[in-house]
This record gives structure tokens, C-alpha cells and sequence, in this order.
């Protein structure tokens, strides 16, 4: 539609909804999940301080009166070393292509690496989408290193010939201008009305984020020992059947895969106590997360080397 010239006429007219998919890009804890969770106000990306623990594009939906920004987590990209690795990267790349803007991470308080260039070079290549640089954690640091970081960023765009939309610091644990990333982000999304119904937050599959929720919470404490090697499937969730409707009950039963026989001991620990955690631990983000009581059965399987088995890949869901 044309602007209309009569100075009235545009004050009557709400400006054109906007809605769209947005990725945060970065090395890992770089920021992006506490990002996402600042901007969707509810937790639904798995935090870690471990590389690729966000396996799946877990989408957060930010739903303004203006626009509806759909938030798409993709993996971390690496320099893959096994078969799940290059899947993950492929994954990565076609996903960058197809969002409508990528905010690349980097955190104020770390110097710029070769991690974050080996991102910026792979970024430089997609050349359509917009991007924006988004310094986060800038509540670690005072302002004179703020301003070198943000120069450190400006010079890394020229150097590549990236073209960043924007540079902007947040901080999203005082949720400082977490607000503001959304704004910028806003307007470059493409007129359309709203995706999603208004009150998701995600569309995730309720068992594939369920899944999720239990690996983090069987990674917490033995990331040293099992720092990947670990795959939880949600073999079914059932709503149990002797409930009265006013007091419903879930039944979730699901496997933790592990590679070797050996690190059954690790995750089970001694007596069953460190499972028994895990199930605790895990039900209690599950409940929140579905709005009902769930009764949880956890049990521990072998899948021998699973993370170069294609095979075994596909049965758990890569």
C-alpha cells in the first residue's frame, strides 16, 4: 500500500505488523540462551557453560503489539570432529540462511578469539540476512573496556566486510536494553501477521523439551566425565488413566543413552542416589514447564558409541 500524504491519515493507521524468525549466534556461553530467556521471559532454552547442549532448534516467540519475533536456537558451530559434528554445522548453516535476521553474541568480558572469528568468517558468507553484533554480559565490565570491545567488533566487520545492521550492548541479567535488542529486530523482520498464537512461547515439542530438561539436569555435576555422551528420548508421555479431572497426572517415561558401559556407574552413582537426583531435579523444571504433576520414570541404556553411529543418530532424533 501506498503512504498516504494527508498528515492525519497515518496517525489513524497502526503501523504494518511485522513477524519473523531471529537466531543468536555465538561460541558457547556466549550468552544466547540467557538472551533468548530474557526476551521470551520464561525459561526455554537450556543454559550451560558446555558447548552443544541446545541439540534442537528449541524457538522462543516474543509476541509485541507490532511484531512477532520467533526466535530459532540453532546449535553451536564448530570444527566438527565426528559425524553428529558435521550434521550439527550443516544444520547450522542452513539455518542462518533461511532466519530473517542472526544476532551474533559476544560476550563484553572476553577479548575476541578465534572462536568467535571462525563464526564471523561463516557469517561474512551469508550475505543476505541482516545482522546484528550484540554484546552481551556488559555487566561484567566497566565502560573503557566496553568501548574497546565494541571497536574490537566494528573492526572485525570491516576486516571480513560484514556489514553489521547494528552493535549493541545488553545486559540481559539486569535485563538492561534487552528490550532495545528486540526493537532493532523488530523492523526488519517482514510484514506478516503474527505466526504463532498469541501465548505460545514455544513450539517445541513438549517431549523433545522435556528430553532437554532431563540431560541437563543428568549433565549437571559430570560434565567432566560425560561431557556429550549423553541422549535422552522420551519414549511416551501419558496422561494416567485413574485421574480425576480436576487432579490429572502425566506418566513420562524416558531412556538416558550413554555410550559406554562404563559411565552407567557415573550417572546412576552409588545406591541409584545420582539418578534419583536427576529425576527429582528434572521433574520439578518438567511440572513447571507442562503445568502438571508428572510421575517420572528414568531408566539408564547403553547405545555403544553412538555420536558416529548414523544409525543410532537418527533413532535419537539427529
Amino acid at each position: 500500500m501506498g503512504r498516504m500524504s494527508s498528515p492525519t491519515s497515518s496517525q489513524d493507521r497502526p503501523q504494518e505488523h511485522r513477524a519473523g524468525f531471529a537466531c543468536f549466534v555465538g561460541r558457547p556461553n556466549a550468552g544466547k540462551s540467557t538472551l533468548t530467556n530474557a526476551l521470551v521471559g520464561t525459561k526455554v532454552a537450556i543454559t550451560s557453560n558446555r558447548p552443544q547442549t541446545t541439540r534442537h532448534t528449541v524457538r522462543g516467540i516474543v509476541t509485541r503489539p507490532d511484531a512477532q519475533l520467533i526466535l530459532v536456537d540453532t546449535p553451536g558451530l564448530h570444527k566438527p570432529r565426528t559425524l553428529l559434528g558435521e550434521r550439527l554445522n550443516d544444520v547450522v548453516r542452513t539455518t542462518w540462511a533461511e532466519v530473517d535476521v542472526i544476532g551474533f553474541c559476544l560476550p563484553a568480558n572476553e577479548k575476541l578469539g578465534p572462536g568467535d572469528r571462525f563464526i564471523a568468517k561463516e557469517l561474512a558468507g551469508i550475505r543476505r540476512t541482516p545482522k546484528i553484533a550484540i554484546v552481551t554480559k556488559t555487566d561484567l565490565v566497566d565502560s573503557k573496556t566496553l568501548a574497546e570491545q565494541l571497536i574490537a567488533i566494528d573492526q572485525l566487520g570491516k576486516e571480513l566486510g560484514i556489514e553489521w545492521a547494528e552493535i549493541v550492548p545488553v545486559s540481559a541479567v539486569g535485563d538492561k536494553q534487552v528490550q532495545l535488542v528486540a526493537d532493532l529486530i523488530a523492523p526488519m523482520l517482514p510484514e506478516s501477521p503474527p505466526l504463532y498464537p498469541e501465548g505460545d512461547l514455544t513450539d517445541e515439542p513438549e517431549q523433545v523439551m522435556v528430553a532437554e530438561l532431563i540431560r541437563e539436569a543428568a549433565l549437571e555435576g559430570v560434565r567432566d566425565e560425560l561431557p556429550h555422551s549423553i541422549a535422552v528420548v522420551v519414549e511416551e508421555m501419558l496422561p494416567r488413566e485413574d485421574r480425576p479431572a480436576d487432579k490429572p497426572m502425566l506418566d513420562i517415561h524416558a531412556f538416558v543413552y550413554i555410550e559406554r558401559s562404563s559411565q552407567k556407574g557415573i550417572i546412576i552413582g552409588p545406591k541409584g542416589k545420582r539418578l534419583k537426583d536427576v529425576g527429582i531435579k528434572s521433574r520439578k523444571h518438567i511440572e513447571a514447564l507442562l503445568g502438571t504433576p508428572v510421575y517420572l520414570d528414568l531408566h539408564v541404556k547403553v547405545a555403544k558409541d553412538w555420536q558416529r553411529d548414523p544409525r543410532q543418530l537418527r533413532k535419537l532424533g539427529f
